[in-house]
């Protein structure tokens, strides 16, 4: 793990830092085997909402709110070397708000627009951010999430709905720098990346024949409320182009 403080500098200054072996062999072959599990078993009995499908109709792209339907997955977000870790970060103590899954399946897996966080999480002051770990590899082919490194310093950009089923908000002007100057976020398995809510962020679709899953944890500070203009906004989009 990071030296704390270097890791703080770090996400103060690039809106997002990768942690290698953030969680270990063991506890990633636990996580793939608890999705499986509840994929299977508690999935069909829950809201419609709970996932997001990709085109096809029948492949998972989002499972949303495990932190509400799984208790191993909400008790994994509340472990004390998580929530002690992003303290710091969050400037204060640290709510868990989401666990969810973010896959691109093999072939299929839809990419993901331009967009900032907290266009979704709408909190003021934006002392809010997602742990985004690895389950499957994460390569360049498969869909990997390129960051724009400073660009939280800027604050929220103009918005629009996207159209896109499980990320209806999007930024309305795609930025200017060119993928090739953004941050790459490849990993391996049990690594993760932590950004910032306002930091640039998006993914291509993944074509390869490899999947690629993480698995998100978020969180905000207690002390960050409801930015109205934002939440406004939000829900024109997503009652557009609903999750599920």
């Amino acid at each position: 793990m990071s030296d704390p403080r270097e890791l703080l500098d770090d996400y103060q200054r690039d809106g997002v830092v990768r942690i290698r072996e953030f969680f270990s062999a063991d506890t990633v072959a636990e996580i793939r085997a608890e999705l499986a599990r509840y994929i299977r078993d508690d999935l069909p009995s829950k809201p419609k909402d709970a996932r997001t499908l990709e085109a096809d109709g029948k492949t998972i792209r989002n499972l949303w709110r495990l932190e509400q339907h799984n208790a191993y997955f909400k008790e994994l977000g509340q472990r004390r070397e998580m929530t002690e870790l992003i303290a710091a970060l969050v400037q204060g103590e640290p709510v868990l708000t989401g666990v969810e899954t973010f896959s691109k399946p093999a072939r299929i897996g839809s990419g993901v627009p331009y967009h900032q966080d907290n266009a979704y999480f709408c909190q003021t002051p934006p002392d809010m951010l997602t742990v985004w770990v690895a389950i499957d590899s994460v390569t360049v082919e498969n869909g990997s999430v390129y960051f724009i490194k400073g660009s939280h310093k800027s604050g929220m950009l103009p918005s629009k709905p996207s159209g896109v089923t499980g990320n209806s908000i999007g930024l309305a002007v795609a930025p200017d720098t060119p993928e090739s100057e953004q941050f790459c976020a490849t990993l391996a398995p049990g690594d993760a990346t932590i950004h910032h809510c306002e930091v640039i962020h998006h993914s291509n679709p993944n074509l390869t024949e490899q999947s690629r899953l993480g698995l998100l944890f978020v969180y905000r500070g207690t002390h960050t409320q409801t930015d109205v203009a934002l939440q406004a906004t939000y829900t024109q989009a997503v009652t557009a182009t609903p999750p599920a």
